[in-house]
Formats: C-alpha cells, sequence, structure tokens
C-alpha cells in the first residue's frame, strides 16, 4: 500500500471520526460573548465547561441539525469548570466514551461548534497526562489531559475524541491562564452525574482557621523534599474533624492525603466531595518533630 493511500485512509477515517462526534456535539449561547461548545451525555442533557455559562436560565443550544432548544443549568461546579444544561424540546445523541484513557503520543482531535455553520476540528497529540492539577479556583483534579491541539475561540467545552469519534477529554481554556487542557471523560462524566443529582459538590472542611507559615531551615524533610512552608493552626473549632483528629492550636499541618499543603487553597483543593466522610492520613509539626495524624473529613454546612 503507498504512502498517499495511507495518508488518503487516514484522512477519511479521521472525517468520520468528527462527524461522528459532531452529532453529540452542540452549541452553547449562554454568555454575552461568542458561543462554546457542549457535549451531549443524555438525550436530555449537556455537558459543558461552567466558565463559558454565564446565566443559570435562558440558555439556548443548537443540535447538530441545526435545531435550537432551550436549556437552563441543572448543576455546576466552578472549581473543576464542569457544568451541566438540562435542554427541553429536543431529544439529544449522547456522545460515545472512550472506554480507555488518553495515551501521550496519541492522535487526537479537539472537536467544537462555535457558531451554527457547523462543526470546527483540530488534529494533535496527547502531549502529556497528568496530575493532580490544581485550578486557579481552587479545584482539583486527579489527571489533567494537555495536547496540543488548537482550541480555537469557542471550543471550550467541546470534546477531545479519539480516531473513532469516542471521546476521551473536555476541552477549557478555564482552569488556567496558559494553554487549553483536557478533562479526562471519565472525570467529567462522573462530575456531571453528581451535578445533575445534587446540583453542585460538596466541600469538605477540617474546622480550622490557619495562615501559611515560613519553616525553619532544620524543618523535618518528606521523601528527600524539605518542608519551607506549613499551615499555622490558630483556630480549631471544637467538636470539629481536626478537634476530633487531635489537632491543636499551634500545630502546623503541612501534608494531606500525601500532599503537602503550603497555603489554605491547597488544603480546599484536597477536600473535594469524594472524600467527605472518608479517612485521610496527614501531617503535622507539633514542637519542632513530624507527627502522623488520621482526620475523617467533614461536610461544609
Amino acid at each position: 500500500m503507498s504512502a498517499s493511500t495511507v495518508l488518503a485512509e487516514l484522512s477519511t477515517q479521521m472525517a468520520d471520526a468528527v462527524e461522528r462526534a459532531a452529532r453529540s456535539t452542540v452549541l452553547v449561547n449562554g454568555r454575552q460573548r461568542y458561543p462554546a461548545t457542549g457535549i451531549a451525555i443524555a438525550h436530555d442533557l449537556v455537558l459543558t465547561a461552567d466558565h463559558v455559562v454565564e446565566r443559570d436560565e435562558d440558555i439556548a443550544i443548537v443540535t447538530h441539525d441545526g435545531t435550537e432548544a432551550k436549556a437552563q443549568v441543572a448543576g455546576r461546579d466552578p472549581a473543576s469548570d464542569i457544568a451541566v444544561l438540562r435542554v427541553s424540546g429536543v431529544t439529544l445523541e449522547p456522545a460515545m466514551q472512550a472506554s480507555t484513557e488518553a495515551r501521550v503520543g496519541q492522535l487526537i482531535l479537539a472537536v467544537g461548534r462555535p457558531t451554527k455553520d457547523g462543526p470546527m476540528a483540530s488534529l494533535g497529540i496527547v502531549s502529556a497526562v497528568g496530575g493532580p492539577w490544581r485550578g486557579g479556583r481552587g479545584g482539583m483534579l486527579e489527571r489533567v489531559i494537555r495536547t496540543d491541539a488548537t482550541p480555537y475561540p469557542g471550543f471550550s467545552g467541546g470534546p477531545l475524541i479519539t480516531a473513532d469519534g469516542a471521546v476521551v477529554g473536555m476541552t477549557t481554556t478555564g482552569l488556567t491562564n496558559g494553554p487549553a487542557l483536557g478533562i479526562p471523560a471519565a472525570i467529567a462524566w462522573q462530575t456531571a452525574q453528581t451535578l445533575t443529582q445534587h446540583g453542585s459538590l460538596k466541600r469538605g472542611y477540617l474546622g480550622i482557621s490557619s495562615q501559611p507559615v515560613k519553616l525553619p531551615d532544620n524543618a523535618p524533610t518528606i521523601n528527600g523534599t524539605r518542608l519551607n512552608v506549613g499551615l499555622l493552626l490558630l483556630h480549631v473549632e471544637p467538636h470539629s474533624p481536626a478537634a476530633n483528629a487531635g489537632l491543636f492550636l499551634g500545630d502546623i499541618l503541612v501534608t494531606m492525603n500525601g500532599q503537602i499543603v503550603e497555603d489554605a487553597d491547597d488544603l480546599q483543593a484536597l477536600l473535594t466531595g469524594d472524600k467527605i466522610g472518608q479517612a485521610q492520613p496527614a501531617q503535622i509539626i507539633r514542637g519542632g518533630e513530624l507527627r502522623n495524624i488520621t482526620v475523617t473529613i467533614g461536610a461544609r454546612g
């Protein structure tokens, strides 16, 4: 088989993948500026980026065949930049979620529908898959996808797809001031399910007031890394998760669930909804010594 034939077949396969994914890719008009994109995840639900939805009602979507329908926010989580819209008056075709995670080096297509003229796409590879990732609004994602596929204006909320049209992630520019990222499909779908049921994600709490404090040069090390900053506890609420774990005023919290915490945002990002009610390992400095504790994360009222 000649090189030109192989290239032609690959080109056709990519075009077919975009056409397949486009049937579940909708235009989302939820802000004053140009529209964005969404992914149908059920016959009446659309997954999209939270930052492109500036109102809770009077949102319009446009499907692949040009049908316009009304939508309203079913749930949203600004910290992870995920929102779910409930659509009325039209039956959507749910997207096919990929059965495996994105792999570094894999060909990938970013698909968007920011205009009524039809889908748009750009080709790239998966540059990296890693995490955890802390976004600018305090959220923590276990994994993110980096790709060199170009996210044209309005691509946020749209799918990242494989060569067979399966969705491996959702594109967003709302988690960082740098390049666009992909939220892995498994995380996006799971978050969307929780948002649909509860409207928002619960945030855990410990019941402390704290401030960052610089640690002395002889501070303990963790896995060979010298600790520079920790969270000095200024107040511990009675009967709170922190109090029940034996934390006291003056303790310095340095890790939670194996992650170093240097400020309140670091800590809050680790107290996600799926951790509520779970016992998590933590480390504190008390009297100059590193101590291990276990704290059960509470639910913020």
